[in-house]
């Protein structure tokens, strides 16, 4: 092979190099997934009401979901880690884990040993225990049970409706 021969193929090849490395250095754009609730909607319309507020049941149009439910709450541990719908987690905040209601569908939680309710959000699926209903943050159990070193109660689950 001629000099001139040996010097395009190289040019030629280092030029095709560059392109190569240039190409495999740009990242594809991803689109994010919209979070979608494993249940399918067909609820009622739901009453805006503030996260983290003291509530009564005056006025509020209440759908009985269960009764004599088995109600535990989360462990210290999953504080910050992400939810089923996204957000992310917090011991100190009015929220519950259900199996079956849509996100977002606030219920009425009534501790049954004492009359005490609780209004949380769900935010997340669970618990994964047979025997439990419904899970509530640390802050929501502890607001309505009779002794603050039980692990579960029963309690009776409403829906809020519009």
């Amino acid at each position: 092979m001629s000099k001139k021969n040996i010097i395009l193929t190289t040019f030629a090849l280092t030029f095709l190099s560059c392109f190569t490395y240039i190409i495999s250095q740009t990242k594809p754009v991803i689109e994010q997934k919209s979070t979608q609730d494993t249940v399918k909607n067909n609820r009622p319309s739901i009453i805006a009401m503030p996260t983290d507020s003291v509530f009564t049941d005056k006025g509020l149009k209440l759908k009985l979901y269960k009764k004599t439910a088995h109600a535990s709450y989360y462990a210290d541990r999953f504080n910050g880690r992400k939810t089923a719908d996204g957000s992310r987690f917090s011991n100190s905040k009015y929220t519950a884990a259900h199996k079956k209601l849509p996100f977002g569908t606030r219920v009425k939680v009534t501790n049954e040993a004492n009359g005490k309710f609780v209004i949380v959000k769900i935010t997340d699926r669970g618990p994964f225990v047979k025997t439990r209903e419904i899970d509530l943050s640390k802050r929501a159990f502890m607001e309505i049970t009779k002794n603050k070193g039980a692990g579960a109660m029963k309690v009776t689950i409403e829906t809020i409706i519009e």
